[in-house]
């Protein structure tokens, strides 16, 4: 029997689009999980300070916390679902007027996912500002646009999330992640 590559999905797309309500569904049915760095950073003293003044340093510290997570990850057997990856630092400095460092690109380039990445699309529906997520409907829009955009620049298919339950999204997410050897995604 042929070995397959570990499936690490991410899921990826809007602000306030069900995300991490997938994850802890994920979570919660076996599924292993990464967490949102960003959300991480700017809940730590001086991380929303961080994302206001310094919005390249913000950036810098998400791409190292990702490169932390995928590498706790990488020789995990079975599949882990990341929220956000690489290329959503470069939608985020896009999204903000900032250069991608060559650093950045280089990263985004060379460690890659090997899973579905999963688009959560703008929801009006369900978007909610809160204490982190600071942006309007329409930055909102914007840094999906940019995300996604980033995604399929670095060469990766995007899978659209259904506009549907958590319990259907989890539904799709799990087949998704069932698929043996399916290789288009990474």
């Amino acid at each position: 029997m042929a070995a397959f590559p570990p499936r690490h999905a991410v899921l990826t797309g809007a602000p306030g689009a069900g995300k991490t309500t997938l994850l802890d569904a994920a979570a919660a049915a076996g599924i292993q999980t990464s967490p949102e760095v960003a959300r991480q950073l700017l809940q730590s003293p001086g991380g929303m300070e961080l994302r206001e003044t310094d919005p390249l340093g913000f950036a810098e510290a998400m791409l190292e916390a990702h490169r932390r997570e995928y590498e706790r990850w990488a020789d995990f057997p079975g599949s882990v679902l990341f929220d956000r990856g690489f290329p959503d630092v470069v939608g985020f400095l896009e999204v903000s007027g900032l250069p991608v460092s060559p650093a950045i690109d280089r990263t985004c380039r060379t460690l890659r996912y090997h899973g579905p990445i999963l688009r959560a699309p703008a929801w009006a529906e369900i978007y909610v500002q809160d204490a982190e997520r600071t942006q309007d409907w329409q930055g909102a829009v914007a840094s999906d646009e940019a995300v996604t955009a980033a995604w399929k620049r670095y060469g990766y298919e995007v899978a659209e999330l259904p506009f549907a339950s958590v319990d259907k999204r989890l539904d799709f997410l799990q087949y998704l992640l069932a698929v043996p050897g399916d290789t288009k995604w990474g």
